[in-house]
């Protein structure tokens, strides 16, 4: 009677141990899924962010040199050099600006996968059980 009871003692913990690594397993896939989401999220929103700069700069590119070809042709005949040498200076300036905001916007960038840390933090604090 004693060995069945610790057969059956054994074959239960045996089956909490399945149930728990079952458990362990379905977080982590979970924890998996969140992170591939979360990565295929970011290079869809990279992906449409460069075509939107590309299209946005293509379309200034052509303004400007359109804005350029004006202002040279309306000064060509009293001061052609002023009007080059003035819009090649705001160009440049406009250049640094740009540069400037570029660099802060690199700098300030959220953290990449936010989500998916906060998720693992809650996991961990939850396995450490409340401290005394």
């Amino acid at each position: 009677m004693a060995e069945r009871e610790g057969a059956a003692a054994r074959s239960g913990l045996l089956q909490s141990i399945k149930h728990l690594a079952g458990n362990l397993l379905g977080a982590a896939q979970t924890r998996l899924e969140i992170l591939a989401t979360e990565i295929e999220e970011e290079r869809v929103r990279l992906e449409q962010l460069l075509l939107v700069a590309l299209a946005a700069a293509f379309c200034l590119a052509m303004g400007i040199v359109l804005c350029v070809a004006l202002v040279v042709v309306y000064y060509w005949d009293t001061h052609r050099l002023a009007a080059v040498g003035m819009l090649a200076a705001a160009f440049l300036a406009a250049g640094v600006v740009f540069g400037l905001i570029l660099r802060d916007k690199a700098k300030t960038r959220p953290k990449p996968f936010a989500i998916t840390r906060g998720e693992l933090a809650k996991d961990r604090a939850m396995l450490r059980g409340p401290q005394a």
